[in-house]
């Protein structure tokens, strides 16, 4: 039996279905019941609880071989991102209790403690998890593709807004079936001792992400780097309330400043195998089906 948090989400998703594929058992802490059937209906087994809720972490580890575990994102947290180390302390406090082999999503960068941004909430999950007795294995992915799935609707006139800056420069970038699939091979492979990191995923442009859009869209897509100075105003149209997008501002200062390329001390590399590509294939057959 395998535990895997955010079950309902692109990553816990597709780690569920690789492991549901292996023929393992699968087991999902979920909020909401009816938002997680389809996986009542594969077979998962649905336990109520919340994951800010150390006491109901701790009754969905009994029994199980391995644990994937994730931070909710937050795109506006607080200043002394409390949120993340609410649910931290509460995934700490349920695995001091348990022994599973852990495999936490993590993030390129987190090996750093300042100037993040929103990877810094990844940053105290790999501090918080240190000193647990478990196996542990922290997957810094890169950045999903499925981020640019925006483009399929705005890239109709030929060019796709980017926050990378210059959009030729190579960034870690990965598909979350990838992170899925890495995470049920690492749950189910050899046991390891102690602590490792993978990073996850390959160098790519947002030039060749918007070259990729282009040819599903069949249109000649450019890449255009929103400028610096229009960041706020652009992320307030993503949803972020007025005044709190210093969290996202910084963490692409942060990819642009180099901070999370490959080749990070002390880590092991996974390529990734899906392309940008593929994962706009997926969502417009999808939304075709």
């Amino acid at each position: 039996m395998f535990l895997v948090m955010g079950i309902t989400g692109k990553v816990g998703g597709a780690t569920a279905q690789h492991l549901l594929a292996q023929g393992k058992k699968v087991r999902a802490l979920v909020r909401n019941r009816e938002k997680a059937a389809k996986w009542a209906d594969q077979g998962v087994e649905l336990v109520d609880g919340d994951w800010n809720d150390s006491a109901a972490i701790e009754p969905s580890l009994k029994g199980v071989e391995g644990a994937f575990v994730m931070l909710p994102s937050v795109w506006a947290p607080s200043p002394d991102y409390k949120e993340a180390k609410g649910v931290i302390a509460n995934y700490v406090a349920a695995l001091s209790n348990a022994a599973p082999r852990v495999v936490a999503l993590s993030s390129m960068g987190a090996n750093r403690t300042s100037g993040l941004g929103m990877i810094t909430a990844l940053s105290l999950l790999e501090q918080g998890f240190r000193n647990l007795t478990s196996p542990v294995t922290f997957v810094r992915a890169g950045g999903f593709f499925e981020n640019f799935l925006y483009g399929l609707h705005v890239a109709q006139g030929g060019t796709l807004p980017v926050y990378y800056n210059p959009t030729n420069r190579k960034s870690t970038m990965v598909a979350t079936n990838d992170i899925g699939a890495e995470v049920a091979t690492l749950l189910t492979g050899p046991d390891w001792l102690g602590q490792r990191v993978v990073e996850l995923g390959s160098m790519v442009s947002a030039d060749e992400v918007a070259k990729q859009l282009g040819e599903v869209l069949n249109l000649d897509v450019k890449a255009f780097a929103v400028p610096r100075a229009g960041w706020a105003e652009a992320f307030e149209q993503f949803g972020i309330p007025k005044g709190h997008t210093g969290s996202a501002e910084e963490m692409y200062e942060a990819v642009n400043a180099g901070w999370m390329d490959l080749g990070a001390e002390g880590t092991e590399h996974i390529a990734g195998t899906t392309s940008a590509r593929e994962v706009f294939e997926a969502a417009q057959n999808a939304a075709k089906a």
